[in-house]
């Protein structure tokens, strides 16, 4: 049933003008449509809609992630930006915030300006 049907990913913010240049300028994301109830973009073929939310708290977990080619390319690039990278206390992460799973796969965090938080992923 719904494994033929495309997936839509939902984010909010309190702040969509810095949300829109953040997604558009920082991300790199083509901005769809500008609403007075949400930003829709375009991530590569799947449907990214941020609601405009006058109460919105973010999740303590990732809400949306990448999974990239080069993980060290694509964090080495938005710190040119200035995106941070998070640390989280357990896991033992290197010099540029990316853990490794048992399994090889290596994975960094970053919040957007509401606090949602992010994630890219470079399968082994």
């Amino acid at each position: 049933m719904l494994n033929e049907s495309r997936i839509v990913c939902f984010l909010a913010t309190k702040n969509p003008e810095i949300a829109k240049e953040f997604y558009q300028d920082i991300l790199g994301l083509k901005l769809i449509e500008d609403t007075p109830h949400a930003l829709v973009f375009d991530a590569n073929g799947t449907t990214l809609r941020i609601q405009k939310d006058r109460e919105h708290t973010p999740a303590k977990h990732t809400s949306v992630g990448w999974e990239v080619n080069n993980i060290r390319a694509n964090i080495e690039a938005l710190l040119k930006k200035d995106v941070c990278f998070e640390r989280y206390e357990g896991l033992r992460q290197d010099e540029l915030g990316i853990w490794r799973t048992l399994d090889g796969a290596q994975i960094a965090w970053f919040k957007d300006p509401d606090g949602n938080i992010l994630s890219l992923t470079q399968l082994p």
